[in-house]
Protein backbone atom coordinates (compact mmCIF):
# COMPACT_ATOMS: atom_id res chain seq x y z
CA UNK A 1 0.00 0.00 0.00
CA UNK A 2 1.29 3.43 -0.91
CA UNK A 3 1.61 5.72 2.12
CA UNK A 4 3.10 8.77 0.48
CA UNK A 5 4.99 9.84 -2.62
CA UNK A 6 6.46 13.32 -2.73
CA UNK A 7 9.11 15.25 -4.63
CA UNK A 8 11.64 17.57 -2.96
CA UNK A 9 13.99 20.15 -4.40
CA UNK A 10 16.49 22.46 -2.75
CA UNK A 11 15.38 21.35 0.72
CA UNK A 12 11.67 22.03 0.17
CA UNK A 13 8.71 19.91 -0.79
CA UNK A 14 7.47 20.47 -4.32
CA UNK A 15 4.32 18.37 -4.32
CA UNK A 16 2.73 15.02 -3.66
CA UNK A 17 3.02 13.09 -6.90
CA UNK A 18 1.80 9.88 -8.47
CA UNK A 19 4.15 6.96 -9.01
CA UNK A 20 3.69 7.36 -12.76
CA UNK A 21 5.20 10.87 -12.53
CA UNK A 22 8.34 9.75 -10.67
CA UNK A 23 10.59 9.49 -13.79
CA UNK A 24 9.73 13.08 -14.72
CA UNK A 25 10.96 14.47 -11.39
CA UNK A 26 14.05 12.26 -11.38
CA UNK A 27 15.26 14.09 -14.48
CA UNK A 28 15.50 17.36 -12.55
CA UNK A 29 19.09 17.79 -11.28
CA UNK A 30 18.46 18.97 -7.70
CA UNK A 31 15.28 16.98 -7.12
CA UNK A 32 14.72 13.71 -5.28
CA UNK A 33 11.65 11.58 -4.64
CA UNK A 34 10.66 10.08 -1.29
CA UNK A 35 8.22 7.16 -1.45
CA UNK A 36 6.86 5.17 1.49
CA UNK A 37 5.19 1.77 1.07
CA UNK A 38 3.54 -0.36 3.73
CA UNK A 39 3.01 -4.12 3.46
CA UNK A 40 3.01 -4.23 -0.34
CA UNK A 41 0.89 -7.24 -1.37
CA UNK A 42 3.04 -7.91 -4.41
CA UNK A 43 6.57 -7.08 -5.44
CA UNK A 44 7.91 -3.54 -5.45
CA UNK A 45 6.41 -1.93 -8.56
CA UNK A 46 8.52 -2.66 -11.62
CA UNK A 47 8.39 0.97 -12.69
CA UNK A 48 10.07 1.99 -9.43
CA UNK A 49 12.72 -0.73 -9.76
CA UNK A 50 13.58 0.53 -13.22
CA UNK A 51 13.38 4.22 -12.40
CA UNK A 52 15.64 3.91 -9.35
CA UNK A 53 17.85 1.14 -10.73
CA UNK A 54 17.37 -1.00 -7.61
CA UNK A 55 19.67 -3.97 -7.24
CA UNK A 56 17.80 -7.30 -7.65
CA UNK A 57 19.29 -8.77 -4.45
CA UNK A 58 18.15 -5.79 -2.41
CA UNK A 59 14.69 -5.95 -3.98
CA UNK A 60 14.46 -9.64 -3.13
CA UNK A 61 15.39 -8.99 0.51
CA UNK A 62 12.81 -6.21 0.79
CA UNK A 63 10.08 -8.33 -0.75
CA UNK A 64 10.56 -11.46 1.35
CA UNK A 65 11.38 -9.78 4.67
CA UNK A 66 12.70 -11.62 7.76
CA UNK A 67 16.15 -10.17 7.17
CA UNK A 68 18.94 -9.55 9.63
CA UNK A 69 19.51 -5.83 10.35
CA UNK A 70 22.15 -4.61 7.91
CA UNK A 71 23.41 -1.79 5.72
CA UNK A 72 24.69 -2.71 2.28
CA UNK A 73 26.49 -0.56 -0.27
CA UNK A 74 25.50 -0.96 -3.93
CA UNK A 75 27.75 1.54 -5.68
CA UNK A 76 26.11 4.95 -5.42
CA UNK A 77 23.12 3.53 -3.50
CA UNK A 78 22.56 2.12 -0.03
CA UNK A 79 20.16 -0.53 1.17
CA UNK A 80 19.34 -0.80 4.88
CA UNK A 81 17.17 -3.20 6.87
CA UNK A 82 16.12 -2.12 10.35
CA UNK A 83 14.07 -4.01 12.93
CA UNK A 84 11.09 -2.25 14.46
CA UNK A 85 10.10 -3.52 17.92
CA UNK A 86 6.52 -2.98 19.05
CA UNK A 87 5.30 -4.19 22.49
CA UNK A 88 2.16 -6.34 22.32
CA UNK A 89 0.54 -8.15 25.28
CA UNK A 90 3.77 -8.41 27.24
CA UNK A 91 5.71 -9.65 24.23
CA UNK A 92 7.63 -7.93 21.46
CA UNK A 93 6.34 -7.98 17.90
CA UNK A 94 9.21 -7.80 15.42
CA UNK A 95 8.63 -5.71 12.30
CA UNK A 96 10.93 -4.53 9.52
CA UNK A 97 11.79 -1.35 7.68
CA UNK A 98 13.70 -1.63 4.40
CA UNK A 99 15.25 1.58 3.04
CA UNK A 100 16.55 2.14 -0.49
CA UNK A 101 18.51 5.38 -0.79
CA UNK A 102 20.20 6.70 -3.90
CA UNK A 103 21.33 9.96 -5.43
CA UNK A 104 17.79 11.16 -6.19
CA UNK A 105 15.42 8.84 -4.36
CA UNK A 106 14.43 7.32 -1.02
CA UNK A 107 12.13 4.31 -0.96
CA UNK A 108 10.96 2.77 2.31
CA UNK A 109 9.09 -0.53 2.67
CA UNK A 110 7.51 -1.06 6.09
CA UNK A 111 6.25 -4.51 7.03
CA UNK A 112 3.80 -5.42 9.83
CA UNK A 113 4.52 -2.23 11.78
CA UNK A 114 1.57 -0.27 13.14
CA UNK A 115 3.46 2.97 13.79
CA UNK A 116 4.69 4.87 10.77
CA UNK A 117 7.25 7.62 10.21
CA UNK A 118 5.08 10.65 9.48
CA UNK A 119 6.93 12.54 12.21
CA UNK A 120 10.22 11.91 10.41
CA UNK A 121 8.87 13.37 7.18
CA UNK A 122 7.52 16.37 9.10
CA UNK A 123 10.88 16.86 10.84
CA UNK A 124 12.77 16.82 7.55
CA UNK A 125 10.37 19.29 6.00
CA UNK A 126 10.85 21.63 8.98
CA UNK A 127 14.64 21.64 8.43
CA UNK A 128 15.19 22.70 4.81
CA UNK A 129 18.88 23.44 5.36
CA UNK A 130 19.48 19.80 6.33
CA UNK A 131 17.00 18.38 3.84
CA UNK A 132 19.03 20.14 1.18
CA UNK A 133 21.64 17.44 1.81
CA UNK A 134 19.29 15.12 -0.06
CA UNK A 135 18.48 11.41 0.43
CA UNK A 136 21.48 10.95 2.75
CA UNK A 137 19.87 13.12 5.40
CA UNK A 138 16.53 11.34 4.98
CA UNK A 139 18.33 8.02 5.54
CA UNK A 140 19.87 9.43 8.73
CA UNK A 141 16.52 10.79 9.97
CA UNK A 142 14.80 7.42 9.47
CA UNK A 143 17.60 5.51 11.19
CA UNK A 144 17.70 8.01 14.04
CA UNK A 145 13.94 7.65 14.57
CA UNK A 146 14.17 3.85 14.67
CA UNK A 147 17.08 3.91 17.13
CA UNK A 148 15.30 6.44 19.36
CA UNK A 149 12.35 4.06 19.61
CA UNK A 150 14.64 1.48 21.20
CA UNK A 151 15.33 3.60 24.31
CA UNK A 152 11.82 3.40 25.88
CA UNK A 153 11.86 -0.36 25.28
CA UNK A 154 15.20 -0.65 27.04
CA UNK A 155 13.91 1.46 29.95
CA UNK A 156 10.91 -0.86 30.24
CA UNK A 157 13.24 -3.88 30.37
CA UNK A 158 15.23 -2.28 33.18
CA UNK A 159 12.01 -1.54 35.11
CA UNK A 160 10.86 -5.16 34.69
CA UNK A 161 14.23 -6.38 35.97
CA UNK A 162 13.99 -4.13 39.05
CA UNK A 163 10.52 -5.50 39.86
CA UNK A 164 11.71 -9.10 39.54
CA UNK A 165 14.76 -8.42 41.73
CA UNK A 166 12.50 -7.03 44.46
CA UNK A 167 10.27 -10.10 44.21
CA UNK A 168 13.30 -12.38 44.61
CA UNK A 169 14.02 -10.93 48.06
CA UNK A 170 10.38 -10.48 49.08
CA UNK A 171 9.23 -12.71 51.92
CA UNK A 172 6.23 -14.00 49.95
CA UNK A 173 8.05 -14.38 46.63
CA UNK A 174 7.51 -17.52 44.56
CA UNK A 175 10.84 -18.74 43.11
CA UNK A 176 9.25 -20.52 40.15
CA UNK A 177 7.40 -17.37 39.10
CA UNK A 178 10.62 -15.38 39.39
CA UNK A 179 12.48 -17.84 37.16
CA UNK A 180 9.71 -17.73 34.55
CA UNK A 181 9.70 -13.92 34.62
CA UNK A 182 13.49 -13.77 34.27
CA UNK A 183 13.52 -16.09 31.26
CA UNK A 184 10.70 -14.12 29.62
CA UNK A 185 12.69 -10.95 30.22
CA UNK A 186 15.77 -12.58 28.73
CA UNK A 187 13.85 -13.50 25.58
CA UNK A 188 12.62 -9.92 25.15
CA UNK A 189 16.13 -8.65 25.73
CA UNK A 190 17.47 -10.91 22.98
CA UNK A 191 14.98 -9.35 20.54
CA UNK A 192 16.45 -5.96 21.38
CA UNK A 193 20.02 -7.26 21.19
CA UNK A 194 19.48 -8.81 17.76
CA UNK A 195 18.04 -5.52 16.49
CA UNK A 196 20.88 -3.34 17.76
CA UNK A 197 24.13 -5.31 17.57
CA UNK A 198 24.21 -6.04 13.81
CA UNK A 199 23.76 -2.34 12.99
CA UNK A 200 26.91 -1.23 14.80
CA UNK A 201 29.31 -2.19 12.02
CA UNK A 202 27.08 -0.88 9.23
CA UNK A 203 26.52 2.52 10.83
CA UNK A 204 30.20 2.85 11.73
CA UNK A 205 31.00 2.47 8.01
CA UNK A 206 28.76 5.47 7.28
CA UNK A 207 30.76 7.67 9.64
CA UNK A 208 34.27 6.24 9.22
CA UNK A 209 37.16 6.99 6.91
CA UNK A 210 35.50 5.63 3.74
CA UNK A 211 32.11 7.32 3.82
CA UNK A 212 29.78 6.43 0.92
CA UNK A 213 29.12 9.24 -1.53
CA UNK A 214 25.50 9.44 -0.45
CA UNK A 215 26.53 10.28 3.14
CA UNK A 216 29.35 12.68 2.33
CA UNK A 217 29.05 15.86 4.38
CA UNK A 218 26.70 14.40 7.00
CA UNK A 219 28.89 11.65 8.45
CA UNK A 220 28.79 13.40 11.84
CA UNK A 221 25.05 12.68 12.01
CA UNK A 222 25.62 8.98 11.46
CA UNK A 223 28.29 9.11 14.15
CA UNK A 224 25.58 10.28 16.54
CA UNK A 225 23.42 7.30 15.55
CA UNK A 226 26.42 5.03 16.12
CA UNK A 227 26.91 6.48 19.63
CA UNK A 228 23.25 5.79 20.44
CA UNK A 229 23.54 2.23 19.16
CA UNK A 230 26.69 1.70 21.21
CA UNK A 231 24.91 2.91 24.36
CA UNK A 232 21.97 0.63 23.66
CA UNK A 233 24.23 -2.36 23.03
CA UNK A 234 26.21 -1.78 26.22
CA UNK A 235 23.04 -1.31 28.25
CA UNK A 236 21.59 -4.52 26.79
CA UNK A 237 24.77 -6.38 27.75
CA UNK A 238 24.53 -4.96 31.27
CA UNK A 239 20.90 -6.06 31.62
CA UNK A 240 21.78 -9.51 30.27
CA UNK A 241 24.50 -9.87 32.92
CA UNK A 242 22.07 -8.68 35.59
CA UNK A 243 19.50 -11.24 34.45
CA UNK A 244 22.09 -14.02 34.68
CA UNK A 245 23.04 -12.82 38.18
CA UNK A 246 19.38 -12.63 39.20
CA UNK A 247 18.80 -16.21 38.04
CA UNK A 248 21.79 -17.37 40.09
CA UNK A 249 20.62 -15.41 43.14
CA UNK A 250 17.09 -16.79 42.80
CA UNK A 251 18.45 -20.34 42.75
CA UNK A 252 20.57 -19.54 45.80
CA UNK A 253 17.51 -18.19 47.58
CA UNK A 254 15.69 -21.45 46.81
CA UNK A 255 18.60 -23.38 48.33
CA UNK A 256 18.54 -21.16 51.44
CA UNK A 257 14.79 -21.61 51.82
CA UNK A 258 15.19 -25.37 51.57
CA UNK A 259 17.97 -25.24 54.17
CA UNK A 260 15.78 -23.22 56.53
CA UNK A 261 12.95 -25.69 56.06
CA UNK A 262 15.28 -28.60 56.83
CA UNK A 263 16.44 -26.83 60.01
CA UNK A 264 12.86 -26.40 61.20
CA UNK A 265 11.99 -30.00 60.42
CA UNK A 266 15.10 -31.18 62.28
CA UNK A 267 14.22 -29.00 65.30
CA UNK A 268 10.65 -30.30 65.45
CA UNK A 269 11.93 -33.85 65.05
CA UNK A 270 14.25 -33.32 68.05
CA UNK A 271 11.34 -31.97 70.12
CA UNK A 272 9.33 -35.09 69.33
CA UNK A 273 12.26 -37.47 69.80
CA UNK A 274 12.68 -36.84 73.56
CA UNK A 275 9.14 -37.75 74.68
CA UNK A 276 9.07 -40.57 72.14
CA UNK A 277 12.25 -42.04 73.62
CA UNK A 278 11.06 -41.81 77.24
CA UNK A 279 7.60 -43.12 76.39
CA UNK A 280 9.19 -45.94 74.41
CA UNK A 281 11.37 -46.99 77.34
CA UNK A 282 8.45 -47.05 79.77
CA UNK A 283 6.36 -48.87 77.22
CA UNK A 284 8.59 -51.95 77.23
CA UNK A 285 6.52 -53.49 80.09
CA UNK A 286 9.41 -54.87 82.13
CA UNK A 287 8.42 -55.91 85.64
CA UNK A 288 11.30 -54.24 87.46
CA UNK A 289 11.66 -50.61 86.27
CA UNK A 290 12.52 -47.48 88.32
CA UNK A 291 9.51 -45.65 89.71
CA UNK A 292 7.15 -48.10 88.01
CA UNK A 293 4.97 -48.53 91.13
CA UNK A 294 5.49 -44.97 92.43
CA UNK A 295 2.37 -42.89 92.80
CA UNK A 296 3.91 -39.81 91.12
CA UNK A 297 5.99 -41.65 88.51
CA UNK A 298 3.68 -40.66 85.65
CA UNK A 299 3.72 -36.99 86.60
CA UNK A 300 7.49 -37.05 86.92
CA UNK A 301 7.93 -38.62 83.47
CA UNK A 302 5.62 -36.00 81.90
CA UNK A 303 7.42 -33.22 83.74
CA UNK A 304 10.85 -34.45 82.56
CA UNK A 305 9.67 -34.71 78.93
CA UNK A 306 8.09 -31.25 79.10
CA UNK A 307 11.15 -29.70 80.73
CA UNK A 308 13.56 -31.14 78.16
CA UNK A 309 11.33 -30.00 75.27
CA UNK A 310 11.01 -26.47 76.69
CA UNK A 311 14.79 -26.27 77.07
CA UNK A 312 15.34 -27.50 73.49
CA UNK A 313 12.69 -25.14 72.13
CA UNK A 314 14.38 -22.04 73.56
CA UNK A 315 17.79 -23.24 72.40
CA UNK A 316 16.47 -23.70 68.85
CA UNK A 317 14.81 -20.26 68.97
CA UNK A 318 18.08 -18.69 70.08
CA UNK A 319 19.96 -20.29 67.18
CA UNK A 320 17.07 -19.33 64.81
CA UNK A 321 16.25 -22.89 63.88
CA UNK A 322 12.62 -22.15 64.81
Amino acid sequence: MLISCAAYEDGRKLADIAIADVPVYLQRPACFVWIALRDPPDAIPVELQRAFGLHPLAVEDAQHGHQRPKIEDYGDALFAVLHLIEPSDGEYRLCELAIFAGRNYVLTVRREAAKGFQEVRARCEREPDLLRQGPGFVLYALMDAVVDRYFPILDALEDDLNVIERNIFASGGVPQENIEALYALKQRLMVMKHAVAPLLEGVSNLSGARVPTLCAGISVYFRDVYDHLLRLNQAADSIRDSVATAISVNLSMVTLQESETMKRLAAYAALLAVPTMIAGIYGMNFQFMPELKWRYGYLLAVAVMTGIDVYLYFRFKRTKWL
